[in-house]
């Protein structure tokens, strides 16, 4: 049941309209047939509204909804994100492999989904959360509704639940594993067996070889032509990292992230990335090994997120789980060398340990303003810096965005000297 299971894999369009236009009325029937501004039917609609969905949380708490997307039954941990906007990007992020998304913001998809937005090929997502999923989205670059969206890419959601509550359960007792359903009622007395054994199947679940399972295959070159040449280690890598070093003048040549330290060598780059991710950053025993001769080879590097934390446990740090994460566009990051203190886009669930970062290896550059945990980190012994947040950040906020600049800097200076 862990598995997510379609039975209505049919896609549907959406409205598109220019983007100053007034929002039309809606006629009680199927819009034109011949246009190709589509919405979603009337009576797609209240086949949808009459079709109830469940989320069960392993402590037990049950909240009826609407299904959204696919129906069946879906297993993962269930986190919350508190982005009002980029919920294309949310959805498609590797970094919530394993997991079921709960958005904060009460209406999502108001302004569409559109194939340029995607941060990777897919949605990596067990479920999807939301109070009102938005079924006439308006924005010139919309191309399909949320609901489409997540029947094309075999998601199952719900829509219709108090977030707000939710969200403070999560708060108060910590991220927990749950199920969105459709399949029973698991509060009824008559479905007892049924839902016995799949709270069993919720509380035994785990995210585990993450990292593995969202990594590419093979190298992969972007911009070819560039006259910088970045290699960027993909541990769930976002496809803003590549545009951000593209749009730089870069070269970037993608590894897979069990690439060797030898394999690197080969490529000879001018500077290493290592990119965002999903799990536990101390189960990948083997990308943790291989980083700390990555290191040796004293080629400017440059970690976000995942990345960050293993670079941290390569040089001996240690990391742990947060009580419910974050994941957001406003987390504030204070910046001890500047004093300045930023707003950055995060969604991560562990943290390095700073205290725990030995002093010859490296120091702690910055901290979130809210919670104290290590948000980046200097290294001495390598020639390297790494942060927790996201300066790539699409929807934004792009506080941070220099920080690319700061490592082409590296690389350059690096380059000069070995002249």
């Amino acid at each position: 049941m862990g598995d997510r299971l379609c039975a209505d894999g049919n896609g549907l369009g959406c409205f598109k309209r220019r983007a100053h236009g007034v929002r039309p009325t809606i006629n009680s029937s199927l819009l034109l047939p011949n246009s190709n501004r589509n919405r979603i039917s009337i009576q797609q609609r209240i086949a949808r509204q009459n079709m109830q969905a469940y989320l069960i949380l392993a402590n037990g708490r049950i909240l009826k909804g609407k299904s959204l997307g696919c129906q069946g039954t879906t297993v993962g941990e269930v986190v919350f994100a508190t982005g009002m906007v980029g919920f294309e990007e949310t959805l498609t992020d590797p970094s919530y492999y394993g997991q079921i998304i709960t958005q904060t913001y009460p209406l999502i998809g108001n302004y569409g989904m559109n194939k340029d937005d995607m941060e990777s090929d897919r949605i990596w997502a067990k479920g999807y959360i939301v109070r009102e999923a938005c079924t006439t989205p308006s924005n010139w670059r919309c191309e399909e509704t949320l609901d489409s969206f997540l029947k094309k890419n075999n998601t199952i959601g719900i829509e219709g639940i108090d977030t707000r509550h939710l969200t403070r359960i999560i708060r108060e007792s910590g991220v927990m594993n749950g199920a969105i359903l459709t399949t029973f009622d698991p509060a009824d007395p008559a479905n007892k067996a049924e839902t016995e054994a799949l709270l069993a199947q919720i509380r035994a679940y785990a995210v585990t070889d993450a990292v593995k399972n969202v990594t590419c295959e093979k190298p992969e070159v972007f911009n070819p032509q560039g006259e910088t040449h970045i290699v960027l280690m993909h541990y769930g890598c976002k496809r803003n990292i590549v545009r951000c070093l593209v749009k730089r003048g870069c070269k970037v040549t993608v590894m897979p992230a069990f690439a060797t330290a030898e394999e690197i060598k080969a490529l000879a780059p001018d500077g290493i990335m290592l990119s965002n991710g999903p799990g536990d950053p101390a189960e990948p025993v083997e990308v943790i090994e291989n980083l700390k001769q990555i290191f040796e080879l004293n080629i400017p590097t440059f970690g976000i997120c995942l990345g960050h934390q293993l670079s941290a446990l390569a040089a001996g740090a240690k990391t742990m789980k947060l009580k419910y994460g974050h994941r957001g566009a406003n987390q504030p990051v204070t910046d001890f060398e500047s004093g300045r203190t930023f707003i950055t886009s995060q969604n991560h669930g562990y943290a390095v340990v700073g205290d725990e970062l030995p002093a010859e290896m490296g120091e702690v550059a910055q901290v979130n303003a809210n919670d104290g945990t290590c948000e980046g980190i200097k290294y001495k012994k390598w020639n390297c810096f790494t942060v927790q947040f996201h300066p790539e950040a699409n929807g934004g906020p792009k506080d941070t965005e220099f920080l690319f600049d700061r490592f082409l800097n590296n690389v350059k200076a690096a380059k000069k000297e070995a002249r």
